[in-house]
């Protein structure tokens, strides 16, 4: 009986190392992404909207280029300005890989974001970055198919609301596929580092 109890351990060990060595093996040639893997998510899939200089825009013509998309609101006082300047930054540590990088600022907020201002607010983080729009009608049709949450919150005055919203970017990789979902607030140093490895993966 001791013998037969001995064997088996003998094989429970090598079977856990053969797995544990296959499992580095199959796992080796994926990339360590730092933001949430989305790959093949059902939603986020595109978009068609207007930039700030009065273009249409979707996400074939920034084909060749790692896309970040942020939704937002340029009066917002904390999460949008932090989450653009982390865009900027994170764009800035590419170097000479910085211009594979299209920053996008999708607006929650029709009604006082105007193409003006929200031109002004780009050029703050980046003058590379592009603002978009849609009408307030057709607002909640693009923010569920990006499962993006907003709501507007009444201040004391009718233009003195505030917005509620989701604080994450969608990365896409250079062919337009939504491939990551980087939360609040991570970095511009993991923004970067993954924007490089989707560089890399589109360049092998």
């Amino acid at each position: 009986m001791r013998g037969f109890v001995q064997t088996r351990r003998r094989w429970i060990a090598a079977a856990a190392a053969a797995l544990a060595l296959g499992g580095l093996s199959a796992c080796s040639d994926q990339p360590a992404f730092v933001g949430i893997d989305i790959t093949g998510a059902d939603y986020a899939r595109d978009f068609d909207l207007i930039d700030h200089n009065g273009q249409r825009r979707t996400l074939a013509d920034f084909r060749g280029k790692v896309v970040v998309v942020f939704f937002g609101f340029t009066q917002c006082p904390d999460v949008c300005p932090t989450s653009m300047a982390e865009m900027a930054q994170a764009r800035a540590l590419l170097g000479d890989q910085a211009d594979r990088f299209q920053g996008l600022f999708i607006s929650v907020d029709p009604e006082r974001d105007t193409p003006e201002i929200m031109r002004e607010y780009m050029a703050s983080f980046d003058p590379t970055f592009l603002a978009l729009y849609t009408d307030l009608e057709r607002l909640p049709e693009l923010a569920r198919s990006f499962k993006v949450y907003y709501k507007k919150v009444e201040g004391p005055t009718p233009t003195s609301y505030t917005l509620d919203h989701s604080a994450g970017s969608y990365v896409f990789d250079t062919q337009g596929r939504i491939r990551l979902y980087h939360r609040y607030n991570s970095g511009a140093e993991a923004l970067a580092s993954d924007v490089r490895r989707l560089l890399a993966e589109a360049d092998r």
